[in-house]
């Protein structure tokens, strides 16, 4: 019989959290606009690409480690497998768009 109490227990506890006024919403936060959003994930994702290949001249150099050069330039294939992949999203969108009639 501890199930019925549970549910009644989350049933109480999302109705006190939807009866009370969100206090930080995404619309209420400084700078969290889309545009912003995007600009970030642009700017680590250029941040990481420069990682891996600071760690592969690094090695070339014979000052780093082979481990942490395979991570980091993995790390960068990943985030350019990325970049492409939602360009590649876009594209089709826009494209979409594009050929919607009006």
């Amino acid at each position: 019989m501890t199930i019925p109490a549970a549910a009644a227990a989350a049933y109480r506890a999302a109705a006190q959290m939807s009866a009370q006024p969100a206090a930080i919403t995404p619309a209420n936060v400084p700078g969290s606009s889309f545009s912003d959003f995007l600009s970030g994930a642009v700017q680590d994702s250029i941040s990481t690409i420069r990682q891996g290949e600071q760690a592969a001249t690094a090695q070339v150099q014979g000052k780093a480690n082979l481990v942490d050069v395979v991570q980091q330039v993995n790390n960068a294939e990943l985030t350019l497998d990325t970049v492409v992949a939602v360009r590649d999203k876009v594209v089709a969108a826009y494209q979409s768009i594009m050929n919607m009639a009006i």
